[in-house]
């Protein structure tokens, strides 16, 4: 199998985790790349499950010694990215690659990867919709949610860059696409 990548990504609350989740429970063939950040964990998540956490020193060492397929710094001080270890990790298994990246992240690795890359944007079907998610997680203050929601305006202009949209009106249709998309995706 070719070293592949499958890049989902979205504003917060459009529903690429819950997608990326259903894609990962049906295609053993598929491995989620666990990616780092120097925020703190949230709720449930746990380190080397959900992310890798770093504090921002750490994060920054990592960048400046070159660890690092891709990252970004999405809020003052809050840094994500892609460890090459981690890519290297799931490719030596004989996997494809699924990321769950913010938006900025996934067409940073759709450059990177190009041909050997599907990228999907997962688009909400209305910002209104999004705030609305947002707020029924219960995992944010209101001051939170607002800065999402202003990203997620923004994010939104970049969905041309994606391979597919996929808008997440009906979860049901949504994972329906979704998997159409990576078993013609596999099969290449």
């Amino acid at each position: 199998m070719d070293k592949k990548v499958i890049i989902f990504s979205a504003p917060s609350g459009a529903g690429k985790s819950t997608i990326v989740g259903h894609l990962l429970k049906k295609y053993q063939f598929l491995e989620f790349s666990v990616s780092a950040t120097s925020r703190q964990p949230r709720g449930e998540e746990v380190d080397g499950k959900d992310y890798y956490f770093f504090s921002t020193d750490q994060f920054e060492r990592k960048i400046a010694n070159g660890e690092f397929v891709e990252y970004e710094e999405v809020y003052a001080g809050s840094y994500y990215g892609t460890l090459r270890s981690e890519v290297q990790r799931i490719w030596e298994k004989g996997n494809i690659i699924i990321f769950d990246i913010d938006v900025k992240g996934g067409v940073n690795l759709k450059k990177l990867y190009s041909s050997n890359a599907l990228a999907v944007f997962i688009q909400p079907p209305s910002i209104e919709e999004l705030r609305k998610r947002l707020i029924g997680r219960g995992t944010d203050s209101m001051e939170a949610i607002e800065r999402r929601v202003a990203k997620a305006e923004e994010e939104l202009t970049y969905s041309d860059k994606f391979d597919v949209v996929l808008v997440n009106d009906s979860l049901e249709e949504a994972l329906a696409t979704a998997e159409k998309i990576v078993e013609e995706f596999a099969s290449r």
